[in-house]
């Protein structure tokens, strides 16, 4: 199997590799608060809304990321402010609206808007040509998502457990809520070139497996980045020797590892 430092020797190598590990800081640190507040369909929302976005975009000779950004931000704040209003109630209008993107960014992929890349690169991402625009989006990512645990997530984890508790309090709930939506859009958006937008969702994998077996918050945040630069270097090493996609590669070890620790953790939940 080609090792790291053989990775390296090729310059889309290097920048896949430095990527991955920017994604899994992002990546990692947003999967974690997906998973304590329970936000994964706004996750995978939010990848699918940026899918027309990218493609319009590409076709009206503006960056991708720019188009799937702008989709996002669209898309996290309408969907932010139906989970305010009704949390129970909110997955249905986000269901369809997710339905819709991925639809119509389909067909303007095909068809209308004529975009230069190809649907299955939008929606399976290309790790291997990785640019120096999308690199630093994803350093972006990994710096927001990072000052926003450290600085806010107190407040995060308190609107998770204790909304009613915020408010009496007069603690700025919906201000917290909008900061860590938009922290999730971003990080879910700089994983799209990696991973597509089908795939993207799946920044959270890592951190849903580590709360099988997790008790601390702390060592689900951290723990979740660390696995998610294991799990996707591995992923990108095992598809660049059998000439895979990388995105699928990372998504299924994601998705064994995630049933690997199902199986372990299952014994002492029946206890």
């Amino acid at each position: 199997m080609i090792s790291p430092l053989e990775l390296l020797e090729f310059p889309f190598g290097r920048m896949a590799l430095a990527e991955v590990l920017l994604l899994a800081v992002g990546g990692g640190l947003a999967g974690a608060w997906i998973v304590v507040r329970r936000l994964a369909f706004f996750a995978h929302g939010t990848a699918g809304s940026a899918f027309p976005g990218l493609v319009a975009a590409d076709a009206a000779g503006i960056a991708p990321l720019a188009g799937g950004l702008a989709a996002a931000a669209a898309y996290a704040t309408g969907a932010g402010a139906a989970d305010a209003r009704d949390r129970e109630r909110s997955d249905g209008p986000t269901a369809l609206l997710l339905v819709a993107a991925l639809a119509l960014g389909a067909v303007l992929a095909s068809d209308v808007a004529r975009s230069g890349q190809g649907v299955e690169s939008l929606l399976f991402g290309g790790l291997l040509g990785t640019s120096g625009a999308e690199l630093g989006l994803a350093a972006t990512a990994a710096v927001v998502a990072l000052a926003g645990t450290l600085t806010l997530g107190p407040l995060w984890m308190a609107s998770a457990f204790d909304p009613r508790g915020m408010r009496a309090l007069g603690l700025p709930k919906g201000v917290a809520d909008a900061a860590l939506y938009a922290t999730i859009a971003l990080a879910v958006v700089a994983a799209l070139p990696a991973l597509g937008a089908l795939l993207a969702g799946f920044v959270l994998m890592p951190a849903a497996t580590l709360a099988l077996v997790a008790r601390r918050p702390g060592v689900l945040l951290f723990g979740s980045v660390a696995l998610a630069a294991v799990e996707g270097v591995a992923g990108l090493l095992a598809a660049f020797w059998l000439d895979l996609p990388p995105g699928p590669v990372m998504a299924s070890l994601g998705a064994l590892a995630f049933m690997a620790a199902g199986l372990v953790a299952a014994p002492g939940r029946q206890k």
